[in-house]
């Protein structure tokens, strides 16, 4: 569910116009709704309330600063995977013990940082990493937390690119290794092992997968702690999916109930880290349409959008729904590519799209893009990247501004050779 809706023929988002946000920032642009984001936070946080808990945002998904303060404002922390990450949730207000760092490839400079931070933990994916970490707290004097990535090799079911529990995955520690980890673990003098992590995929729309994960990292748990091990939190990840088109993810209700029961047979705090299922739906691209053109065998709309912009389309092949910022009943329908200026035959928004024929000047709204969307985003081609806008009730609040010709070369320089 999401609070972009149309008054008669005219989309908004809650009570403000997109047209008229267009009017002040222009296009493309990013619009979130505020309402959307509380509302679909709340639905974990109610979902798993009476289970002791923390929501740790997966800011991958959506990194802008305002957003995470809304988010950290109603109680949640933060699932970091770089340096970068860890500067902004810092930034933005997130307590430094409701974050914790996952990702694979951890730089001494970042392990130092979240050290000096006081993270919650660290998500250690690797034996070289965990010895890397103890080095780094030893030339600290410090301890650090950590809880160890268990690969439960489970098919989420989702794209083979967002899919990370499989035995081929890049992430985690294989199940059959995972015991002798542990104990490598427990015996560094600057390490203290409080946690177990799994995070099985992303986009993930059925809840089977996630059970059969916390089957195993439960079994696991329940190993370490006869053996003396006091392992006082259970990292489940994230990767609820959202409706980008026909598909039915489960609502978090439905997932607390297929898990709780589980989760209840175990003494830990329970983290978990939804990022695309809380801003995903919460988020539109707003382009503009420059040109069509009739080729050969297609018809292609040309916007001022491009796969910089919004990637998921071209490196997924994924779908978002593509609607018209002002309805038009008489208009064909037909079936169109609707692409960008980027030079290249992987810039397109939708390929072979049934929709209402747009005209040159008209405004379409690429839903769902609140996830993976601005994150992804590049200057491929010199384009400077779009604003952020979000939306609270009848006003709207500039929350990045669109980039200049000028920011594209800050930091660049002419050697003084070629003067």
């Amino acid at each position: 569910m999401h609070d972009f809706h149309y008054k008669g023929d005219e989309l908004f988002c809650e009570e403000v116009a997109i047209q008229h946000i267009v009017e002040q920032v222009g296009t493309p642009c990013y619009i979130y709704s505020h309402r959307t984001l509380i509302r679909h936070f709340h639905a974990f946080d109610e979902a798993f309330h009476d289970i002791p808990h923390l929501i740790a945002y997966a800011m991958k998904a959506n990194s802008n600063i305002a957003v995470l303060k809304l988010l950290a404002k109603e109680g949640s922390g933060a699932d970091i995977v770089s340096g970068g990450e860890l500067f902004r949730a810092l930034k933005a207000g997130v307590p430094s013990d409701k974050i914790v760092f996952a990702g694979v490839g951890k730089s001494p400079k970042e392990i130092r940082y979240a050290l000096e931070s006081n993270i919650l933990m660290f998500n250690v994916e690797s034996p070289g990493e965990l010895l890397q970490i103890d080095e780094v707290a030893r030339t600290m004097n410090v301890r650090a937390r950590v809880a160890l990535r268990i690969n439960p090799d489970i098919d989420p079911q989702t794209h083979p690119y967002i899919s990370t529990g499989l035995k081929k995955s890049k992430f985690g520690i294989a199940s059959d290794q995972a015991l002798k980890e542990f104990e490598l673990a427990s015996q560094l003098a600057h390490i203290d092992v409080i946690g177990v992590h799994c995070h099985i995929g992303s986009q993930l729309t059925k809840v089977a997968p996630f059970v059969d994960a916390i089957k195993k990292v439960l079994h696991l748990i329940q190993t370490l702690k006869s053996q003396g091990m006091d392992i006082r939190y259970m990292n489940i990840g994230g990767g609820l999916g959202i409706t980008y088109s026909e598909e039915t993810p489960p609502h978090p209700k439905e997932l607390a109930a297929a898990i709780s029961p589980l989760l209840q047979t175990i003494s830990c705090q329970i983290i978990m880290e939804p990022g695309r299922s809380i801003v995903g739906n919460a988020g539109i691209l707003v382009t503009r349409v420059l040109y069509n053109k009739e080729g050969t065998n297609k018809q292609f709309v040309i916007v001022d959008a491009a796969m910089n912009d919004l990637l998921r389309p071209s490196l997924y092949d994924a779908h978002h729904d593509i609607q018209p910022v002002l309805k038009n009943e008489s208009a064909p329908v037909n079936t169109v590519d609707v692409v960008g200026p980027i030079c290249e035959s992987g810039d397109f928004l939708a390929k072979d799209r049934k929709m209402p024929q747009p005209q040159s000047g008209d405004l379409l709204a690429v839903m769902s893009a609140g996830a993976y969307g601005f994150t992804m985003a590049s200057n491929y081609n010199s384009r400077p990247k779009t604003p952020e806008v979000l939306v609270k009730d009848h006003h709207m609040m500039v929350i990045r501004e669109r980039e200049s010709y000028e920011d594209l070369i800050r930091g660049e320089s002419i050697p003084e050779i070629f003067e």
